[in-house]
């Protein structure tokens, strides 16, 4: 049986199918699909009523027959339409000042010989840009500062600039990447789709972006205070080995999400792996730049694309057949910078150097066929950390 509260819910939207309104009026209620066109075209037609009355109160006083019933006929729309709402447990928002004019109007409005504005009649203040109709339980205003956040450059290369700034509003800090003026038609639209595998790529240890502005072809991101590179240069004789371990295992997680996705990174760096910090000297390593990456569902990133890339594999002939153990080399020389700070492959005889050597195997066929199966192996490693070892 028919739900008698969504009938009435769904009479009430088709009412407004048809109803013609500027999209002036429509772009201000686009959070709500079902009666976005409701909200519009009543507010739409109380600023034509609203603008009408203040200009006769300032001439002749007295406001026109015709336009008195159809003021009047609006004002009840008004009310049943937010009754019916409310009816339906719905609570509908009419900004103060407008459900005060109306109520001012009904006052002084009659239907039949035009309706005499009282001297007393004060102007009403009509909004334009701002929507009258709100739902509290949708909707949650923001406060948006007036303020100019100033971006301090945190990083530059061939294809574009990063900075950060704070935003005033939430206290934050952001990152914003910004592609350089001189890039050609094809890597800005690397640089575009870079954007749109980032935005689908939704795991905690993939750098998260929010925004972009085509119109300064840039995009906002989470902020990360360092490269990995940096962050183990920094504290690379002191940083434990379990230590080490977990940041391997995230950078590990990271790259096997995005190869279950179907991509591939291509340019797996010490420069392309950030690092996010917190108190008490815990880590997240968040995989970013993807500029390169390859989707296996894409023509464009199979054809025509130049080699490029940090860790090239030597056995690499041509960019377009680039494949997962391909990626794994990349991934054996971070992985050696991760358990020894030093841009060298490790050569020992412990496990990590095991690890890094099937990696980087001269014959692609003895590499690791998969990041699971890697990360298989970085787990089993064993670690006594001393008591005093920091999170990462």
């Amino acid at each position: 049986m028919a739900d008698p509260t969504e009938l009435m819910l769904s009479d009430l939207s088709n009412s407004y199918a048809d109803t013609k309104v500027s999209n002036t009026f429509l772009r201000l209620y686009v959070g709500d699909s079902r009666f976005d066109r409701a909200f519009a075209s009543l507010h739409e037609r109380l600023n034509e009523h609203f603008e009408s009355i203040n200009d006769r109160a300032e001439t002749t006083r007295h406001y026109w027959a015709e336009q008195s019933r159809e003021m009047i006929a609006l004002a009840k729309e008004v009310t049943n339409f937010l009754g019916s709402l409310k009816h339906a447990g719905m609570q509908v928002h009419l900004v103060e000042s407008y459900a005060s004019a109306i109520e001012g109007c009904q006052s002084w409005l009659v239907r039949s010989g035009g309706s005499t504005i009282p001297d007393e009649f004060e102007q009403i203040a009509i909004t334009r840009y701002e929507p009258v109709f709100s739902r509290p339980d949708t909707e949650i205003k923001l406060k948006k500062s007036s303020q100019r956040p100033q971006l301090q450059l945190i990083g530059e290369g061939s294809y574009a600039k990063v900075f950060s700034f704070i935003d005033p509003d939430y206290g934050i800090k952001f990152a914003v990447k910004r592609a350089n003026n001189d890039l050609s038609e094809r890597d800005l639209h690397r640089f575009q789709q870079e954007f749109e595998i980032l935005k689908r790529l939704r795991f905690p240890y993939i750098v998260e972006v929010f925004k972009y502005n085509a119109g300064r072809n840039e995009y906002l991101m989470e902020f990360c205070e360092s490269t990995l590179r940096k962050y183990i240069k920094k504290r690379n004789n002191t940083l434990s080995f379990s230590s080490r371990k977990r940041i391997a295992l995230q950078f590990l997680y990271g790259v096997n999400y995005i190869h279950s996705e179907g991509f591939l990174h291509r340019d797996v760096s010490l420069q392309n792996v950030l690092v996010k910090t917190f108190d008490g000297g815990a880590v997240l390593v968040k995989l970013s730049d993807f500029g390169l990456a390859k989707d296996n569902n894409s023509e464009y990133t199979r054809t025509k694309t130049e080699m490029r890339g940090t860790y090239r594999d030597p056995l690499l002939e041509s960019f377009k057949d680039y494949g997962v153990r391909n990626e794994i080399y990349s991934i054996g020389w971070v992985l050696s910078y991760i358990f020894r700070g030093r841009e060298a492959l490790l050569s020992q005889d412990d496990a990590q150097s095991q690890i890094v050597r099937k990696c980087t195997a001269h014959d692609v066929a003895h590499r690791y066929g998969s990041v699971r199966e890697l990360i298989g192996d970085v787990e089993g490693m064993e670690a006594t950390p001393p008591p005093t070892d920091a999170p990462a």
